[in-house]
């Protein structure tokens, strides 16, 4: 049976990620990609669906775990009567193949260990044939994939298992490495597992140590970085939503989605998190993906692609897989893929108007392709959508789909002034206070006070927190100040925020679902606008403080059961933390990353290395 969602620790190379349990194994990996068939999915099934056990043999062992300060080095401690040891895990991320390594180091005494090795391929279904190679590896194949492990203490086989039992002693170190490759191309050659730890620990650390956040929260804003780095494609820039498949947001119900893939809407946030703490590179590799994977017509722009810009991602689901706590459907792919989503066109534009303020690249670059997204704006700004929440009960119009369309000639029209490029200015301005007109009178309820949900609607959704953030109205207005109190009055339970009312089975799907967590930051960057700093603060230290005991944040919180939900870790959970914690640091007043303050041109970029920084 799979773990609580916090009891999980991330490791990854930069082109895959694997979960490790508090409890020594490994129950979710994908090889060679994040968006791979999982060789170990025992986080969505059983035992028997594949999984890597490495832990003491007494039940009764203390077990206390860490990330090695600023890396993704993970160290699992047991400690029994008879003596203690620590299982070291990581991915070494300057490699040819993917590894994941596991060394048992000895501390004091010595304490009896085992390890049971499950792999089936194709996301648990298939048991491969295992044969020992003439130099004392294992080699498992089934179809296109192999995976070749190599040990220091001996293996057995034993009913489709590959088990063993040892004890480690003090200043004793004992290694496993399991080596991925297609499985018609060369073996990996051997290598010593130990020697690579040193490479990944540099590897972070230099990485780490361009970080410019300081202050009472740098610690948790570096660990949500290399979070984030951890769930970037560093082939193409690609920045994952999570690193998992159909963990629920609601326990035992259907909200299980496929979060493998690259969100267009994650674009800004992405960019100014890493922006706004000195990660000028990695900015310019997501611009760059972003620009490659949206080239073409805009009339087929996609609100999500694969990490290599894969438009396809067609949602099947996996019934010999029982689902996290029977939490089914299991899916794969994500059928939202070909939703019509407004907001996308006003994130994509705002992201390269602020990579353009960055100095990520030339002035020009982009321009054409942003005139030509503009234009398909101008068509369908006024047509309904599936929205930022993906609804699967059928278009309306959406509040913030119009306020993001808003964004769209807005930061174009900046763009357009400020970097003295060409195109019909006077046209997008009309055209632009059109949208705000509509908004304002068709959006706003007097009655409530508040901006809602859709036209005509009585309710309120969690992302009308972002119109003052992208400057469509400031913060302090008072139709802003209603909307505000509405959602402290509608949408937030035990002092954290819902996106929307999912107790109504509005959206066609059932009711429920936890807290999502990226709401709740919205909110405390809109209190900061709003002048409620001891508010904002008390809310960014309650959301931290569901962090899980090594800094990870689910997508979602459920407040009855006191847990993380969905899926895992989020890359929108860390972003909106990240660009909060700046927005603290800064005396609140996010609207002007957006809008107005000027930014430092980015550092030019720098070779990679093994070893070094990428």
């Amino acid at each position: 049976m799979a773990l609580p969602i916090e009891d999980y620790a991330l490791i990854g190379d930069c082109e895959t990620a694997a979960l490790v349990g508090r409890n020594g194994s490994i129950d979710w990996l994908c090889l060679p990609r994040f968006d791979s068939e999982a060789c170990f999915a025992s986080l969505l099934g059983e035992e028997n669906n594949g999984r890597w056990l490495i832990a003491a043999t007494d039940p009764k062992a203390k077990v206390t775990r860490r990330y090695r300060p600023d890396t993704l080095i993970l160290e699992t401690r047991f400690e029994t009567e008879t003596g203690a040891a620590t299982v070291i895990d990581f991915m070494y991320p300057c490699e040819k193949h993917p590894n994941v390594i596991r060394l048992v180091v000895g501390e004091k005494g010595t304490i009896e260990f085992e390890s049971e090795i499950i792999v089936r391929f194709g996301y648990g279904e298939s048991v491969p044939w295992v044969t020992t190679m003439p130099d004392g590896r294992l080699r498992m194949i089934a179809g296109p994939s192999r995976i070749v492990l190599q040990s220091s203490v001996e293996l057995r086989g034993e009913n489709f298992k590959t088990k063993s039992t040892f004890e480690v002693k003090q200043g004793q170190t004992e290694s496993f490495a399991l080596s991925y490759t297609e499985s018609w191309i060369p073996e990996p050659v051997e290598f010593d597992a130990e020697s690579l730890i040193h490479g990944t620990e540099m590897f972070w650390k230099n990485w780490t140590s361009k970080c410019t956040m300081e202050g009472p929260y740098a610690d948790i804003v570096k660990r949500s970085l290399i979070t984030l780095k951890a769930m970037t494609y560093e082939p193409t820039g690609g920045v994952v939503a999570a690193a998992t498949t159909s963990l629920p947001e609601h326990f035992g119900g259907p909200r299980n989605w496929d979060y493998r893939y690259c969100w267009v809407r994650d674009a800004t946030l992405t960019l100014l998190a890493l922006m706004n703490t000195g990660y000028y590179d990695e900015a310019r590799s997501w611009r760059e993906w972003l620009l490659r994977a949206v080239a073409g017509s805009p009339r087929q722009m996609q609100i999500m692609y694969g990490i290599a810009g894969e438009r396809r991602l067609y949602e099947f689901e996996l019934p010999w897989l029982k689902g996290y706590e029977n939490s089914t459907p299991v899916r794969i792919g994500n059928a939202a893929h070909d939703q019509v989503q407004l907001d996308v066109y006003g994130e994509m534009l705002d992201a390269v108007h602020q990579a353009r303020k960055g100095g990520l690249a030339p002035l020009q670059s982009g321009w054409d392709l942003q005139l030509a997204i503009i234009e398909q704006v101008e068509d369908v700004w006024q047509k309904p959508d599936e929205g930022i929440w993906e609804v699967r009960s059928g278009p309306e119009q959406f509040v913030y789909s119009k306020v993001m369309a808003w964004v769209a000639f807005d930061r174009t029209i900046r763009s357009a002034e400020r970097f003295k490029l060409e195109g019909p200015i006077e046209r997008w301005r009309e055209t632009r206070e059109a949208i705000h007109k509509q908004v304002c009178e068709q959006g706003y309820n007097k009655e409530l006070n508040s901006f809602v949900r859709s036209y005509g609607s009585t309710e309120v959704d969690a992302s009308l927190l972002l119109i003052p953030a992208m400057g469509f109205l400031p913060a302090t207005d008072p139709r802003m100040v209603g909307t505000v109190e509405q959602i402290e009055k509608t949408l937030m339970k035990d002092g954290l925020v819902q996106r929307y009312d999912t107790s109504k089975a509005s959206d066609g799907l059932p009711p429920g679902e936890g807290m999502f967590l990226a709401c709740s930051f919205w909110l405390v960057d809109a209190y900061l606008m709003m002048g409620r700093e001891k508010d904002a603060i008390a809310l960014f230290e309650r959301l931290i403080g569901l962090s899980n005991d090594l800094g990870l944040l689910s997508e979602e919180y459920d407040t009855e059961a006191k847990r993380l939900c969905g899926n895992f870790p989020q890359a929108f959970s860390h972003l909106a933390l990240v660009n909060s914690a700046c927005n603290l640091g800064r005396n609140g007043r996010p609207v002007e990353q957006r809008t107005n303050t000027e930014k430092a041109a980015a550092p030019k970029k720098t070779a990679t290395k093994a070893g070094a920084t990428h």
